[in-house]
């Protein structure tokens, strides 16, 4: 009895709402540790209880002014009750396992890999060339962070390397090589939460109680500070390939901002939209060109070239639900998919608007992600809300099911493709193990359709 009084409430909470690879080779082999000083960990402390002072003055203030304008005004509920909605708060329920990882054995779905005992933790710390870095952001109650492990797909392990801390619930994580102020590649990650400030991280550094710079700052009245960036949440993001400094943002401000890097502020700020911006994603071939999906039911494909017309300069497509995704073709840079709050799937040519080539019912629930893949070019993967994945036979005039599978997870809420190897897919739900890694090459049926070699003769 004693030892269950000793023992820690089990999370409520507990879930992963973002997850994304980064690139073998890139990382440090042994990242640089931070060891703080007495008077460094006491600055960190004094900067972060001022600006936690500094935002409850500043939203008393706000809730202030709202009540003088209207003193019969009522409080709006909406927005909170929306995000309960959207991550199905009051349906988690108690779990004995709170791990947010695990993998599912990329040559045999059905075998889990345990820990390897033998591994010394001198050798985990080693991040090896042919190792992708898979970050993981873990909500667990109040608590969120943001989990760096170690995926090796030839020896099939999984491991946790280090983690920290984030301000508020994480909603989208990018992985960018650009380093301001250096002329060498970086190993960087921008993370959008629900606080409106997106962190940037380094990659290449552990045991960080602070991201390495920040886009966007808070109006503060206190502090006498005009604030720049979003001012709601940060649901998506996108790094230009080509021009390495740009990073896209798309937020529940009803807006998009294209970030400087190197300056660390906003270039151009597209305010053409009536909600939410939930997804984007730059052109592969055409640095200029963003494509994104909002709330209101409409893509849009952006000519950021000219910041004066952008708001002005775009074509667009028209659905009947809510975008949740949009993804470019990588095979065929002229087309893209999209996905919808009520569990369609899309597919236009960029040279069309206002006409989609194919529309197909997926999913009986939003779509939570989707990829396609750069080996078997007509094959397309979605997953949704309902916890469940399925493969797609595509061309331009059609789609047909391959296959169908049950995660176990609850509520899948993201999916990422290995960097690498497109068959190899990481997905984010709410229930133990909360993020697994799988090869859809070992499907039979997969296999099958594509004229994919078994695994086994590869």
């Amino acid at each position: 009895m004693a030892d269950e009084e000793d023992r820690p409430p089990e999370a409520t909470v507990d879930f992963v709402p973002a997850i994304c690879f980064v690139p073998r080779g890139v990382t440090k082999e042994k990242p640089d540790k931070i060891v703080l000083t007495q008077e460094e960990l006491a600055r960190v402390i004094k900067d972060t209880k001022e600006q936690l002072e500094t935002d409850d003055a500043d939203d008393d203030d706000d809730d202030n002014n709202e009540i003088d304008e209207n003193d019969t005004m009522e409080i709006d509920d909406n927005d909170e009750e929306a995000q309960i909605r959207e991550f199905s708060f009051d349906n988690y329920e108690q779990e004995e396992d709170s791990r947010a990882v695990d993998i599912t054995n990329v040559v045999d779905i059905n075998n889990q890999i345990a820990d390897d005992d033998d591994d010394s933790e001198a050798e985990d710390e080693i991040i090896k060339p042919t190792d992708n870095l898979l970050l993981v952001g873990h909500v667990q109650d109040d608590a969120a962070y943001m989990e760096v492990w170690v995926f090796n797909e030839e020896e099939e392990s999984l491991y946790t390397h280090h983690d920290f801390l984030l301000p508020s619930l994480p909603l989208c994580i990018e992985w960018l090589n650009h380093d301001p102020g250096s002329d060498k590649s970086g190993n960087m990650c921008a993370i959008g939460c629900m606080d409106p400030i997106i962190t940037v991280w380094d990659l290449d550094i552990q045991d960080s109680l602070e991201p390495t710079f920040k886009l966007g700052s808070k109006k503060s009245r206190k502090k006498q500070k005009e604030g720049y960036g979003h001012k709601d949440a940060v649901l998506d993001l996108s790094w230009n390939r080509h021009y390495e400094h740009i990073l896209a943002s798309g937020s529940v401000d009803h807006s998009l901002i294209l970030w400087d890097l190197d300056e660390g502020r906003p270039h151009t700020t597209i305010t053409a939209f009536k909600e939410k911006v939930q997804s984007l994603e730059f052109s592969p071939d055409e640095a200029q060109h963003i494509l994104t999906g909002c709330a209101d039911g409409r893509v849009r494909l952006f000519d950021c070239r000219d910041p004066q017309s952008v708001n002005s300069n775009f074509v667009k497509w028209k659905i009947a639900n809510e975008v949740e995704k949009v993804l470019w073709n990588p095979n065929s840079n002229n087309y893209f998919v999209v996905g919808d709050n009520a569990g369609f799937l899309h597919y236009a040519d960029k040279r069309h608007p206002k006409k989609f080539l194919w529309s197909q019912k997926a999913h009986e629930e939003e779509i939570s992600g989707v990829c396609f893949n750069t080996k078997a070019e007509n094959l397309l993967a979605s997953t949704s809300t309902e916890g469940c994945l399925k493969i797609w036979k595509f061309d331009s005039n059609e789609i047909s099911s391959v296959y169908s599978h049950e995660f176990e997870m609850g509520r899948l809420q993201c999916l990422k493709q290995s960097p690498e190897d497109p068959f190899t897919l990481a997905f984010g739900g709410e229930k133990p193990p909360r993020c697994r890694v799988y090869n859809i090459k070992n499907f039979e049926t997969v296999r099958r359709a594509f004229d994919i070699p078994d695994v086994e003769n590869i």
